[in-house]
């Protein structure tokens, strides 16, 4: 990427240079406004015929009849900006938006730019944000209400919060700001800054062209307005980038963001010098545990000590044996300034069991104890600490000889930096969110003529954080826990008051669904790290209390064993799994319908930097079709990375929401989250690292529609719900990190279909992993994982 931006900035350079007219701008640097709207009229102007002028607004807009393959641009012919300052008033709706400066032309027929964005969400925290359209992993430099610097080795660092987190509303006119000179790059909504970033990395834009997004995905429309510009150098700059600093100084963050203030001097203490360092092994593996300890000298009298330490993705802590607290996600730390009373004079220890369930890992903790002879002392996080994969005996101890723990250690950065920030702190410096979990109906945004009811939240400590969710034969809900707190059974009752909800623990000693169906008069229990079970009520008291092993793959962690479906004729059940687990055994298979795979790569692969299914060869995820009479597995489709659902619409063909590995994003074999018809006999390309093969590989198959990054979860069509005819063909597709469920309306075309996504549901936080649709015909779904808090909704 840093050698082509350049050669697409030279091109973008050349396009605009062959227009001039009444609204090219000014080279001179005298920092006058020139309006770039006439209000009339797209001159000076440049996109596809998805834009247009109407009441004298320039007006972007999709439909589901004619959507936008990718995002595109409207871009200004007037010359490229460097140091300018651009004001203008906009509202959106439907999806998200942005103002594109400093860019390059990426594809100049489909007008689209790569470049920074304020962008234009509907999510708060997202809403002014800068995010770097097309330039590789940076994506969100800053989000909404961050004051962010980036240093000359790419190291990002949360310095500080803006703003004042005062609610704004997309389809309203709110005015955007951006002032840039130099590297400080300012965005402002109505006057009140939303991003603030001093920006050294090596790949940073020093000028470029200037566009207005129009998204791809569901249907939208955006409306300019009121759009000036003027070019600022010199002293003009540093005077307007001086006087845009000064004027917040009487802005204050809403008290109801700041953290409490029983919690509010350890976020300090944290944050102070010497900060700690965010560590993992060198050689990291997804889904793995880690086992760290520090042993340290304590003074020998202790006045107080308080405790900060968190862990991407779980933590479980002891001081000298005595457990302390667990962090079930790393927004959401361990905070403790009682654990002077753990403490002793002389040697000490601190353990911890961590848990990578993912993606990026690494663990952060700072002790700071105050007292004297010594002088105090602080326990940081750095690559000192003694780690291990596997506990022993006596670890927690300080007295444990750790000689043997030589695992490498690799330090991500000081306390701060990205992504964490300062993680778990309810600001948007920090990592996790500021809104009640499981989030209100109110704060849930549906579709029109719907409505999202929370039925149930689910107590943690008891029943866990759901992330399976089926019906059994009498159209009763079954939940499964992620971790080991069991499976549950679900009664919905109607009642004057509203609906009353029944949950009761089912006695089978089964927990880590990550799939589930009822067929053959069983439950089919899909164990993350187990086989598949055969669930049944074996002495007739209507609870469920057997668990079989059935023949299947042992995958574990998020790429591990996944979906359950019963198959179009009623006989077999579908399986699948993700790219991190084997095929079943070979005694348990029965065939094969996909013919053969290998890793047929014509270049030399480029295996993930950061180790992720360093080794993962072809099949990749796969489904199979299981019978319960013989035990045995048909080989279905192959060649997913992480698909975690099935469904089958009406005409019994099976449809996946596939994930994408966000590392890639800006490499030209990254593939975004896309849902997939999925074949008999076929292989979708997925090769680890650079390997995977592109949509136009004739021995693959491409999407029916991509849906961009994101976390894919539960899939489930609306056969049986009471929604509009539309509706219930739709195919519903969760997106865990986005919090967003799409309903992806499917038409047969040709052999095949083509697919059309619509934003249903959203919300933040709102941690989507399952849907079903239930016997009254609502849509159920469930939110939680990775720890979070569960909370189970439907929406009719």
């Amino acid at each position: 990427m840093k050698k082509n931006i350049p050669l697409l900035f030279s091109f973008a350079a050349a396009v605009v240079a062959t227009f001039s007219g009444p609204f090219a701008a000014a080279q001179d640097g005298a920092g006058e406004f020139q309006s770039l709207f006439d209000g009339g009229s797209l001159d000076g102007w440049k996109g596809l015929d998805f834009w247009s002028v109407s009441d004298g607004v320039i007006v972007g807009e999709t439909t589901a009849e004619k959507p936008t393959s990718g995002n595109t641009f409207l871009v200004w012919q007037g010359g490229e900006v460097a140091d300018f300052e651009f004001v203008c008033q906009v509202r959106f709706k439907g999806n998200n938006s942005g103002v594109q400066y400093r860019s390059g032309t990426v594809d100049a027929e489909k007008f689209v730019l790569a470049g920074y964005q304020a962008d234009l969400h509907p999510k708060p925290e997202y809403f002014g944000m800068l995010y770097g359209e097309k330039m590789g992993k940076r994506g969100i430099i800053a989000q909404r209400g961050q004051r962010v610097e980036i240093a000359a080795d790419g190291a990002v660092k949360v310095v500080g919060q803006v703003g004042d987190g005062a609610t704004l509303a997309e389809w309203e006119w709110n005015e955007l700001r951006i002032v840039a000179v130099g590297n400080r790059l300012i965005h402002l909504v109505n006057g009140v800054v939303t991003a603030d970033v001093t920006d050294e990395h090596p790949e940073k834009l020093a000028k470029g062209v200037l566009g207005l997004q129009l998204h791809a995905g569901p249907p939208m429309r955006v409306e300019f307005k009121d759009l000036k510009l003027r070019q600022l150098s010199g002293d003009t700059g540093k005077a307007v980038l001086q006087k845009t600093l000064d004027s917040q100084a009487s802005v204050r963050p809403k008290a109801a963001m700041e953290p409490a203030s029983g919690t509010a001097a350890i976020y300090e203490m944290a944050s102070a010098d010497p900060p700690p360092s965010w560590i993992w092994r060198a050689d990291k593996t997804d889904n793995e545990p880690l086992f760290f300890r520090k042993t340290f000298d304590a003074p020998s009298k202790i006045a107080k000590a308080a405790l900060y330490a968190t862990c991407d993705n779980f933590l479980e802590l002891w001081i000298n044996g005595e457990r302390v607290g667990e962090a079930p996600d790393w927004g959401n730390p361990i905070l403790r300034d009682d654990v002077a009373a753990l403490l002793k004079p002389g040697r000490n220890v601190v353990a911890a069991r961590c848990q990578n369930r993912g993606g990026v890992a690494a663990f952060v903790l700072k002790l700071a104890i105050d007292g004297v002879a010594p002088e105090p002392g602080i326990v940081l996080t750095d690559e000192t600490w003694k780690t291990s994969p596997a506990e022993a005996e006596g670890w927690k101890t300080a007295a444990f000889d750790d000689s043997g723990w030589t695992t490498k250690l690799k330090n991500f950065g000081k306390f701060g930096v990205g992504p964490w920030g300062v993680a778990g702190k309810r600001t948007p410096s920090g990592g996790a969110p500021a809104k009640k979990s499981p989030l209100e109906p109110g704060d849930i945004t549906v579709a029109e003529g719907f409505k999202v009811e929370l039925l149930h939240t689910v107590p943690k400590d008891e029943q866990g954080s759901w992330v399976s969710l089926t019906k059994d034969g009498q159209g009763r809900l079954l939940a499964s826990d992620q971790g080991d707190k069991g499976l549950y059974r679900v009664s919905v009752a109607e009642s004057a008051s509203g609906p009353k909800v029944t949950v009761e623990k089912m006695p089978a000693e089964i927990s880590g669904a990550h799939g589930m169906v009822w067929a053959f008069d069983a439950l089919w229990f899909h164990r993350s790290g187990g086989p598949l079970y055969r669930v049944t009520d074996s002495n007739g008291d209507g609870r469920l209390d057997k668990a079989e092993e059935m023949p299947a793959s042992n995958g574990g962690g998020e790429h591990g064993n996944h979906a359950v479906i019963v198959t179009e004729d009623g006989g077999r059940i579908y399986v699948d799994a993700g790219n991190h687990t084997n095929l079943p055994p070979d005694e348990a298979m029965a065939g094969s319908r996909v013919t053969t795979w290998d890793e047929d790569l014509l270049l030399p692969r480029q295996w993930d930097a950061r180790g992720h299914a360093r080794g993962r060869l072809a099949p990749g995820g796969w489904v199979t079709r299981f019978d319960p009479e013989t035990r045995k597995h048909e080989l279905y489709c192959v060649g997913f990375r992480n698909e975690y659902d099935i469904a089958l619409n009406r005409n019994d063909d099976l449809f996946t929401y596939d994930a994408d590995m966000e590392w890639d994003m800006g490499m030209p074999w990254y593939r975004p989250t896309r849902i997939c018809l999925a074949q008999s006999g076929a292989d979708f390309g997925w090769r680890s690292g650079s390997g995977k093969w592109p949509d136009y590989y004739e021995d693959s198959l491409p999407a029916l529609v991509d849906i961009g990054p994101g976390s894919p979860t539960g899939v489930v069509f609306g056969i049986g719900s009471k929604f509009p005819p539309r509706y219930q063909d739709a195919l519903f597709a969760l997106d865990w990190t986005f919090g967003t469920i799409y309903a992806i309306h499917i038409t047969p075309e040709g052999a095949g279909y083509v697919a059309t996504p619509e934003e249903f549901v959203s919300g933040a936080p709102l941690p989507l992993t399952d849907a079903i649709v239930g016997l009254d015909g609502a849509l159920y779904f469930t939110t939680g994982g990775r720890g979070t808090q569960s909370g189970l909704y439907r929406v009719t």
